[in-house]
């Protein structure tokens, strides 16, 4: 496997630390005024989720992690697993477990395609899309004439998610919402 430079390591670039694979969210080049350059790299460790950071000497290498990230589409959980199936035409299943799913599973939706993390085969994340429609299970009755900027109120999505919704929204429809930030971005337009 390649090895990453510290000094061009990017955000999202997965590269093995004692052991395990682990990806980058950031890296940050440091000149103190006496001594080396050192780069003090924000790491997410791909088995437990940990989060740390670790300082290396600018011009450091890692070896990389031999990861492979594919599309597949969510299929149903079995109450322990979430299986998951190719979209490469292999219709290869894989089953994650909660670890890998983590905060994910408030987005997961039958027939949506995720971006699965595999080391060795196995699972290790889930990444959903970073926009999804998700039908409104309950909020509270939305009244005529509220506006965007009226203020807004909470609703619960069809996958158990909660999002703060404008007051006009009601229960039955379909929304478009932010994964990345949790946010209600618009109405779905029915595609």
């Amino acid at each position: 496997m390649a090895n990453h430079s510290t000094s061009d390591m990017r955000t999202g670039a997965k590269v093995m630390v004692d052991g395990d694979p682990c990806t980058v969210l950031e890296n940050e080049h440091v000149r103190p005024g006496k001594g080396q350059a050192f780069n003090r790299i924000k790491l997410r460790n791909l088995k437990t989720g940990r989060v740390w950071e670790r300082t290396f000497k600018s011009g450091d290498s890692l070896e990389g992690a031999d990861v492979m990230e594919t599309d597949m589409e969510y299929l149903y959980t079995d109450g322990e697993f979430y299986h998951f199936m190719a979209t490469d035409g292999t219709f290869e299943q894989h089953g994650a477990d909660a670890t890998a799913v983590a905060d994910t599973v408030k987005w997961l939706k039958e027939q949506e395609k995720y971006m699965i993390t595999l080391y060795n085969g196995a699972p290790l994340s889930v990444t959903p899309p970073n926009f999804i429609e998700l039908e409104v299970t309950e909020t509270d009755p939305g009244l005529k004439g509220d506006t965007a900027n009226g203020g807004s109120k909470p609703a619960t999505l069809s996958t158990g998610a909660v999002v703060r919704v404008p007051l006009f929204i009601n229960i039955g429809e379909v929304l478009r919402v932010d994964t990345r930030t949790g946010e209600y971005v618009s109405r779905a337009t029915g595609k």
